[in-house]
């Protein structure tokens, strides 16, 4: 067994979509990224690299490759899940909490650990938590998201 963690956070900015895990939440900030700025993605991600000992994002999606402007995470996701596999592992379990003020995210969460399980993690081994910062920090003041995310992989027999 493997064990990994992952972070990631954006400002929230005018003119973007907010995307988490895939899925379009409607509000009027999106987040600003190279990609398309899912946070949710990015740190689930940096989990699963840290736990195959593969580095993180930036090696294999590097900000300054102009082939990952605007690009879609859940793709990205999908990739790294592609590569542990083919690395020998397989994700046991994912878990991960949202950090935001605004907007609300219970309603979505359902949506979002489908749109995860989508990339080839079972839905059943995806947990998604949501929470706020209590009003304190640039998250608290509405500034920008983060996200934090644990996976646990085995070693393929």
């Amino acid at each position: 067994m493997r064990i990994g963690i992952g972070y990631d956070s954006h400002r929230l900015v005018e003119g973007r979509k907010l995307i988490l895990g895939g899925v379009e939440i409607p509000y009027e900030k999106g987040l600003k990224g190279h990609s398309d700025g899912d946070l949710l993605c990015h740190s689930i991600i940096d989990a699963l690299l840290g736990a195959a000992g593969l580095g993180d994002i930036g090696a294999f999606f590097p900000d300054t490759d102009p082939r990952w402007k605007d690009a879609d995470s859940l793709l990205m996701l999908k990739s790294i899940v592609n590569t542990i596999s083919e690395k020998g592992y397989l994700v046991v379990w994912t878990d991960a909490i949202v950090i935001t003020e605004k907007p609300k995210l219970a309603g979505y969460i359902n949506n979002i650990k489908e749109s995860i399980s989508s990339t080839g993690i079972p839905l059943s081994s995806v947990n998604i938590k949501a929470k706020t910062n209590e009003g304190m920090g640039f998250i608290g003041k509405g500034e920008g998201m983060a996200a934090i995310a644990t996976c646990l992989l085995e070693v393929k027999t």
